[in-house]
């Protein structure tokens, strides 16, 4: 598979990638990626849009779970 520079988000220290594969354009998949190179939890699509939504709603779970690892505790949790 091949991607575009337009196909990576970086959110805290995770990328996510939209790869579409050379000789096949109705393969697509989204990726998790740590240190520029190591990519897991491969979903695989054959249509872009449905790619581009999973893309999307895995870098703003990803930023959710930041939030709440970030988040200061309330003052009666103290």
């Amino acid at each position: 598979p091949t991607r575009r520079s337009s196909d990576l988000i970086t959110i805290g220290g995770a990328e996510f990638v939209l790869g579409v594969h050379e000789k096949n354009p109705n393969s697509f998949v989204t990726w998790k990626c740590k240190g520029k190179d190591d990519y897991y939890w491969g979903h695989y699509f054959t249509n872009l849009l449905a790619a581009q939504k999973d893309f999307c709603k895995r870098a703003l779970e990803e930023i959710k779970a930041i939030e709440v690892m970030n988040k200061p505790p309330k003052a009666n949790e103290r």
